[in-house]
């Protein structure tokens, strides 16, 4: 299963704080019921690839609507066939060496 990693830099706002971006972002991500992980600098969502996209495209246009005047949006897709890849999968192996 794909892994997105998405982080949404909304430029121009009235804040400093990003907690209330990534509580949409989180919301978005829910309402669609994806499995995820919030990092300190990232999300990484777990899905579908065409649902990954899709989520994406929402995220970073809830910013826009949100009044920021920029909106920088870096992705990074982990899609790998010859193995089944989730994010407890990937967060487990490390554990074990």
């Amino acid at each position: 299963m794909p892994l997105l990693e998405i982080s949404v830099v909304p430029v121009g706002t009235n804040s400093e704080s990003f907690s209330g971006d990534i509580e949409r972002a989180v919301a978005v991500i829910e309402q669609n019921g994806l499995n995820y992980q919030v990092t300190p600098t990232s999300t990484i969502v777990e899905g579908d690839i065409d649902k990954l996209f899709d989520v994406a495209q929402v995220i970073h246009m809830n910013e826009i609507e949100n009044n920021a005047q920029r909106v920088v949006t870096h992705m990074k897709i982990d899609d790998r066939k010859d193995k089944n890849i989730t994010l407890d999968r990937q967060v487990n192996r490390i554990k074990e060496e």
